[in-house]
């Protein structure tokens, strides 16, 4: 599927790419409604009406994966309701195995994510992931989200990437296109970001469903 010896470094995002998207897509889908409806004594209809609302407004920003705003926004204790759910963080298959795999082919292995460092903390402390990274980089950290085109120049200033011999890994295509347009030579979209929904069809990016196929690529 790719050059490996032309590869350096591989950028990797962690929702819906090393873990499952199940977690996030039922605590801001389904548990922060009825939890909001409850602490304002509003039906659940009505809430999740109105937070769709919310998050439409600001998605694709910083604010949109700030637990801190959330938190000021809908008067929610939001670090510690995750925790309440935190049973469902969820590492997806393959993945400790491809990270081993990538540090014992040279490869430096960088996670970039726009989760918030208080979010980011609860994943990693729950899946020990960390163990397997050599970077781990928040978008909070950069000041601009990975949708935005600025975001990998001060991104490139952090982690002293060459773009052409690094591989991205995501589950969003809007942030695949930000990295194609900045000029990362080797992209891959997950096409099952959330495990409980049906995989995505994808022809813009190459596509995998789990990360198998690149033990296999990289001879592991």
């Amino acid at each position: 599927m790719f050059d490996w010896a032309q590869i350096d470094t591989v950028l990797l995002d962690m929702d819906g790419t090393l873990l499952d998207l199940h977690f996030d897509n039922h605590f801001w889908l389904e548990y922060v409604p009825r939890r909001y409806a409850e602490q304002h004594g509003l039906s659940l209809e009505a809430a999740t009406e109105e937070l769709m609302q919310r998050y439409r407004r600001v998605e694709g920003t910083l604010d949109w994966y700030c637990v801190d705003y959330w938190s000021r926004e809908l008067a929610l204790d939001i670090p510690l309701l995750k925790t309440e759910v935190e049973h469902l963080i969820a590492v997806h298959p393959h993945v400790t195995d491809f990270l081993e795999c990538l540090g014992t082919s040279g490869k430096s292995r960088v996670l970039v994510t726009n989760a918030h460092q208080k979010a980011l903390q609860l994943k990693m402390g729950k899946t020990r992931l960390g163990a397997y990274l050599d970077q781990v980089i928040s978008a909070h950290d950069i000041g601009l989200p990975k949708e935005n085109p600025a975001f990998w120049e001060r991104l490139q200033q952090v982690v002293h990437f060459s773009p052409e011999r690094s591989l991205f890994i995501d589950d969003s295509l809007p942030v695949l296109r930000s990295a194609r347009d900045f000029g990362i030579g080797n992209l891959l979209c997950m096409l099952q970001p959330d495990a409980r929904q049906p995989a995505r069809e994808i022809s813009e990016f190459p596509a995998l469903q789990h990360f198998e196929p690149l033990l296999q690529d990289l001879a592991c």
